[in-house]
């Protein structure tokens, strides 16, 4: 992850983050894992696209900033995307496209550079 060009740590290795995902495939996987495989998601996010011009939001479990352009310092980000836990790792997995879950209001998205049709998914599967 990258903030003000210092690259930060991951905070999820990648085994225990595979693995949380994975573990997500069954409907009654612990909140806890959930909140693993979605923050690992979301780190994998601000990896790929470095940036600050994007917030992602995916309450309660996380954010970040991610794609490069203008950065944001103060008060509430002029591009915000923010969507519910299923959705985002539904989204990063390539089960539910970007413009599906626009079309359904699965997404809040505001601003002009608020999307992420380009980097999803992530992952190829919860596998």
């Amino acid at each position: 992850m990258q903030y003000a060009g210092v690259v930060a740590k991951r905070k999820i290795s990648e085994a225990d983050g595979r693995a949380a995902l994975a573990a997500t495939a069954e409907p009654d996987a612990p909140r806890t894992v959930r909140a693993m495989a979605v923050r690992f998601l979301l780190e994998e996010l601000a990896e790929r696209a470095p940036g600050n011009s994007v917030e992602v939001r995916v309450p309660p479990f996380g954010a970040v900033q991610c794609v490069p352009g203008p950065r944001h310092t103060r008060g509430t980000p002029p591009n915000v995307i923010e969507t519910d836990p299923d959705t985002w790792l539904a989204l990063a997995t390539g089960e539910l496209s970007w413009d599906d879950a626009v079309a359904a209001a699965r997404i809040n998205a505001s601003g002009s550079r608020a999307t992420l049709g380009g980097l999803l998914p992530l992952v190829p599967s919860r596998g």
